[in-house]
């Protein structure tokens, strides 16, 4: 199933989209049962190196012990504060969901919850079946006679099993934000990313690749799975030369291109567009946004020039790989061997109730979030963060006023942006309304075809009508948050709210150093290399002056230049992405920095007390370090560099203190330690 045409949110860590649904727990006192792990007042003081200097090795100095006493679990590909959070949660939905019952006729969310993880937890059942689900669903490709029928089948699959050359769907319009909007994007790699296909030193992954598609096209019954896999890898390698970069397609200004539906026919001719979007149900749009508008063209001229059957092998394998995980135990092995065992290095798979969650989740997570908030988010979490979120704000703002680089006629601007910036914590005002979605008992592919459908449903309809302004990205049991710069909103779930981010019960330095750094980090997503493009009212436009601009540009690319000198062990020539994860990065660095200035203010002239020989200031950069202990299998790691926006955690523990004179000053950093960098070295953004 594609996802939506546009990611207009910024977030805080991996795995982001705007459906993501990754659960959480939280506690009596936003985690109190897990709060006794990172000490009496909120760090883990056991987990500490203290044998290795803060400037040599900031993350070992922080997390040295932790990382050589815990192994990563082997249903995981990495491990680390966020992971924690997931499986506590994970715990604590599981009660939930199993204490809903088929039947109850007066809650019918929980009933369809039920139905939804009892079916996929029948094992019996779907191995009865074993491919009959996508038999039936593979039906329709295998009868496609032309190009138009395989353009029908890719604009079905917006909201349904299956994959297109092109997602679409309907998103906030960045340059109308009070009306919702047609997007189009560039699609049709089953790998992800183009690099994974065009640099040589990714080959032992399209190999594997390549054997998986005729593995599962096997399976399916395709005629020559062995031929017609060689054709789908060299078809989706032109395809991954006429993509964008990452990089290119962060660029908010230039992925704006307005056309009408006439107009993209006439730059590519080579797709039956209309053909595509009547089975998208979006055919009565008058204009489209299309993001990568030179990589359109040339991926409709591959669609035109590519052989029919060729096409629809595509469109059967990439309807396999879809349905697989919900399918019998040879399917969801050969599906788990290559996306989760191969590419990630986990090795073992997740036990079937963890997945029956996930599953249940995807389909109604507001309706799961709206128990799991009434048992686990107290109001008094919420009033902390209020207050959190409020010192933050006149931090930064602060900062604004006494740049020395910014003109006052951006300063006035940005000022006004901030004023505007909307908070969201803890859960949505309004719930999803669940009754026009059908579930039925034991039907797994059945429901998540159903629940998919509903979802797109929700989001087609909306074309050309005012945006819902109280929605959420994500559930309230999402360990994570998000900036939208189209809303101008910073979101906050109830999940994240509790230790090692938030503990109501720690020092007030570490708390800033955790959730303070990720409120700050979201605010400054508002004002990053992107999110600066919008005004305070969400409008894509130009509000800067042409020499602030320019000054803001050359401390964005000596940031990336940081970021890219680094190295990791057993990954030769593999290197952070600057330009492509320049967002997350200028976040971090204005989390860190804003929070401290938060921190400073909130003790009201007086000086912060010192606590087992560690100031305020080192407190508060040993809970920033903290929120970042992180373990990743090498195959994790190379897939996190090469399509995933954020730097690993290592790096982000370390890499904005490098930037922030308090933390040279804090713990006695010199010249000649080796994460030192010389003051006119160290990046000047917020």
């Amino acid at each position: 199933m594609p996802a939506l045409a546009q990611d207009q949110h910024a977030c805080l860590d991996d795995g982001c989209t705007i459906q993501s649904i990754v659960p959480q727990d939280s506690g009596a006192r936003a985690g109190a049962d897990a709060a006794a792990s990172y000490g009496p007042w909120g760090f883990d003081l056991a987990g500490m190196d203290k044998s290795v200097k803060p400037g040599d090795d900031w993350f070992e100095y922080v997390n040295g012990t932790w990382a050589k006493n815990t192994k990563i679990p082997a249903d995981r590909s990495s491990y680390g504060a966020f992971a924690v959070l997931r499986d506590v949660s994970e715990a604590r939905l599981r009660k939930l969901i199993e204490g809903y019952r088929p039947g109850d006729t007066s809650q019918p969310d929980r009933t369809k919850i039920a139905m939804l993880y009892r079916g996929f937890m029948d094992e019996a059942a779907i191995e009865k079946a074993d491919a009959t689900p996508l038999t039936q669903r593979l039906a329709a490709v295998k009868a496609a006679a032309s190009r138009d029928d395989i353009a029908r089948l890719m604009g079905q699959s917006m909201g349904g099993f299956g994959a297109s050359f092109f997602g679409s769907g309907v998103s906030d319009d960045a340059k109308n934000p009070d009306v919702y909007a047609l997007y189009l994007r560039q699609s049709g790699l089953g790998l992800g990313d183009r690099d994974l296909y065009l640099d040589a030193k990714f080959k032992p992954q399209v190999e594997r690749y390549q054997q998986y598609v005729a593995q599962l096209l096997g399976m399916s019954g395709w005629a020559d799975p062995q031929a017609a896999a060689a054709k789908i890898i060299a078809m989706e390698t032109k395809i991954a030369q006429a993509h964008w970069t990452r990089a290119q397609s962060r660029d908010r200004d230039k992925t704006y291109n307005l056309m009408t539906l006439a107009e993209l026919q006439a730059q590519a001719p080579g797709f039956p567009w209309a053909t595509f979007w009547t089975a998208t149900g979006l055919s009565n749009a008058e204009k489209v946004i299309v993001a990568q508008n030179t990589a359109i063209p040339k991926i409709a001229e591959i669609f035109a020039t590519t052989d029919l059957d060729t096409l629809k092998a595509w469109e059967a394998f990439r309807t396999a790989d879809d349905i697989a995980p919900m399918l019998s135990k040879r399917f969801v092995d050969a599906n788990f061997d290559f996306r989760s065992k191969f590419l990630n290095g986990q090795p073992q798979q997740r036990e079937r109730w963890k997945r029956g969650v996930a599953f249940s989740e995807r389909a109604l997570g507001e309706a799961i979030g709206r128990d799991y908030v009434a048992l686990y988010f107290p109001p008094a979490s919420k009033a902390k963060m209020d207050a959190l979120v409020g010192n933050l704000r006149v931090a930064l703002g602060g900062r604004i006023k006494n740049l020395p680089w910014m003109g006052a006629a951006t300063k006035q601007e940005a000022l006004a942006k901030l004023a505007n910036f909307n908070v969201k914590i803890g859960y949505p005002d309004t719930w999803r309304d669940y009754t026009a979605l059908e579930i039925r008992p034991g039907d797994v592919v059945g429901n998540a075809e159903r629940s998919g459908r509903f979802e797109y449903e929700y989001r087609r309809v909306r074309l050309g009508k005012p945006v819902d302004k109280a929605e959420w990205g994500m559930t309230p049991q999402t360990v994570n948050a998000y900036y939208n710069s189209v809303k101008n909103e910073i979101v906050f779930p109830a999940a994240i709210l509790q230790p090692p981010f938030f503990d109501p019960k720690a020092d007030d330095a570490v708390n800033y150093g955790g959730i303070g750094g990720v409120i700050g980090h979201e605010i400054s997503h508002g004002f990053d290399d992107q999110g600066r493009k919008s005004d305070g009212k969400g409008v894509l436009r130009d509000w800067w002056t042409a020499e602030d601009a320019a000054k803001f540009e050359v401390q964005a690319v000596k940031l990336g230049a940081q970021y890219e000198a680094y190295s990791f062990d057993g990954l030769p020539g593999v290197h952070i992405n600057g330009r492509a994860s320049m967002g997350e990065n200028i976040g971090d660095l204005g989390g860190v920095l804003i929070s401290l200035d938060a921190y400073h203010n909130s003790l009201g002239g007086k000086k912060a007390p010192v606590i087992d020989g560690y100031t305020g200031d080192q407190r508060f950069f040993l809970g920033w370090g903290q929120v970042w202990r992180t373990l990743f299998r090498n195959e994790a790691l190379r897939q996190q560099l090469v399509s995933d926006p954020h730097s690993p955690g290592q790096i982000r523990a370390i890499n904005p203190l490098r930037n922030a004179d308090a933390w040279y000053k804090a713990f006695d950093v010199k010249p000649g330690d080796k994460q030192y960098l010389a003051p006119a070295d160290r990046v000047r953004i917020w």
